[in-house]
């Protein structure tokens, strides 16, 4: 290993099924070491995973870094967006964390809408209409249904806020992931205490909103990690957030990134307030806004469909009657936490190819029909879409999304995004920069760019034509 022009940072990524960790020289962004280890979630009606694991992960990932890691002058953390960490009063999870895409407390989340004012108010109180993915319908259903958990709750974290708390000693979070709670007032950037009071929730027991660039603590002694006390701890950010940092994203450029789930987003200068509930209103890690769409259903939904097909998940065929409606988990967008999986139109002369690459267009549709929700008006819509994620590099997500967008797609050489922004955000500690630019100056965005061709108007819309005839059925509550 070369040495290093510059100090060395470390950017984790604590993400559903794994804790990854990169080393990162901040002068370069060159990264000198890397590491990860998995984790478990569970299966079944929940999805849940013991944060101790997290701990345990980042060690693992982290001790692959080797010496590297040793040397590292600053940290922060990037982590998966809404699941709920209940700590009690030394520290220890009262029961696992409900994950993102747990949809357990969809009818606590249509409840909490009604109840405080409709869609309109609360996109206009919070940014977003909050949905079963949301951290404070989470609360209202332990509330409801683990009422002796709620009571031994001393501690309510977000799960980048809890590996950060375990570093430092200190409760903190961001804005960035704090606006996908549910309980944090975009219109005020404060925790909203009507709503905490709704659903029975006290406000000391959230951890303190530290403002970018602001250093969430230090190092403590009492730990098993190859940092030395005193380290420079940045405050960390939700994964999207943090992608956006790794991407050094300006306003008004479009991301699609493909992983467990399938997200697209933009920076914007202008608080968002869908009151479709489409587009959640997050705040992105640097004091601008983050208009984000996500669907629960992306590239582990059309993995599993290869897998029950026989199929590489590159053996997509061209076809142009059938439609798949790859609902596994339910659905986030459109709004159908009940949903499973749909096949229409399918023919003695239907190939499983073709079934495959149904999935991928129906993965892909909702992400694209929300994107012009998510851009401001006065967007360049010429502006290369950037894919990201897991299923960026893959030839048949690549083509599916530039056949159904129509616009030319650019896909960054960088890896590990998310990390990479933890890392520009702890490097901006030390220099004093904004994260953004510290990402820009390593470049992280440079990468190939796939020309547009003509959208397919026709599988949209064939898509759409379905999607609408079935909502019936996909609203109903399986039994």
């Amino acid at each position: 290993m070369s040495a290093a022009e510059g100090p060395l940072v470390v950017g984790v990524d604590t993400s559903t099924q794994s804790t990854k960790a990169l080393v990162v020289d901040a002068s370069t962004g060159r990264v000198v070491a890397s590491g990860q280890a998995p984790h478990t979630v569970s299966s079944g009606a929940g999805r849940e995973s013991d944060p101790r694991q997290w701990w345990d992960a980042l060690g693992e990932a982290l001790r692959q870094c080797g010496d590297a890691a040793r040397e590292a002058a600053a940290v922060s953390i990037g982590g998966q967006q809404h699941g709920l960490v209940t700590l009690d009063a030394q520290g220890e999870p009262v029961r696992p964390a409900m994950l993102w895409n747990d949809v357990r407390s969809a009818a606590q989340a249509r409840r909490l809408v009604d109840e405080l004012g409709g869609p309109k108010a609360w996109a206009e109180r919070t940014g977003s209409v909050p949905g079963a993915s949301f951290t404070v319908t989470k609360w209202a259903w332990l509330m409801e249904h683990e009422p002796e958990a709620a009571a031994a709750t001393a501690a309510v974290r977000l799960p980048h806020d809890y590996l950060t708390e375990r570093l430092t000693g200190e409760g903190t979070t961001d804005r960035g992931d704090a606006s996908g709670t549910g309980w944090w007032a975009s219109a005020t950037e404060d925790y909203d205490e009507e709503i905490l009071s709704r659903v029975g929730l006290d406000p000391a027991l959230l951890p303190r909103v530290v403002r970018p660039g602001e250093v969430a603590g230090t190092v403590r002694d009492g730990h098993d990690l190859p940092f030395a006390k005193g380290t420079l701890v940045a405050c960390g950010t939700g994964d999207n957030a943090a992608a956006a940092l790794g991407l050094g994203l300006r306003p008004g450029t479009p991301v699609l990134s493909l992983g467990t789930s399938g997200t697209v987003y933009a920076v914007s200068t202008r608080r968002p307030a869908d009151p479709t509930g489409t587009v959640a209103g997050f705040a992105d890690a640097r004091g601008d806004w983050l208009p984000l769409a996500c669907t629960l259903n992306c590239t582990l939904a059309v993995d599993r469909v290869a897998a029950l097909l026989g199929l590489d998940r590159e053996a997509v065929e061209p076809g142009t009657g059938v439609t798949l409606l790859p609902y596994l988990d339910g659905e986030r967008t459109p709004a159908l936490p009940h949903a499973s999986g749909l096949l229409h139109g399918l023919r003695h002369d239907t190939t499983p190819g073709q079934l495959l690459q149904a999935a991928y267009d129906g993965a892909v549709h909702a992400l694209l029909g929300a994107l012009d929700l998510v851009l401001d008006e006065d967007a360049d819509r010429d502006t290369p879409l950037l894919l990201i994620g897991g299923g960026a590099r893959g030839t048949a997500w690549q083509q599916t999304v530039r056949r159904l967008s129509g616009r030319p797609v650019q896909v960054p050489e960088a890896k590990e995004l998310v990390a990479l922004g933890a890392a520009a955000q702890a490097a901006g500690l030390l220099t004093g920069e904004d994260p953004a630019a510290v990402a820009r100056r390593w470049d992280t965005a440079r990468g190939p760019v796939l020309e547009s061709v003509e959208r397919d108007e026709a599988t949209m819309e064939r898509i759409t034509g379905v999607l609408s005839d079935a909502a019936a059925l996909l609203e109903r509550e399986s039994r």
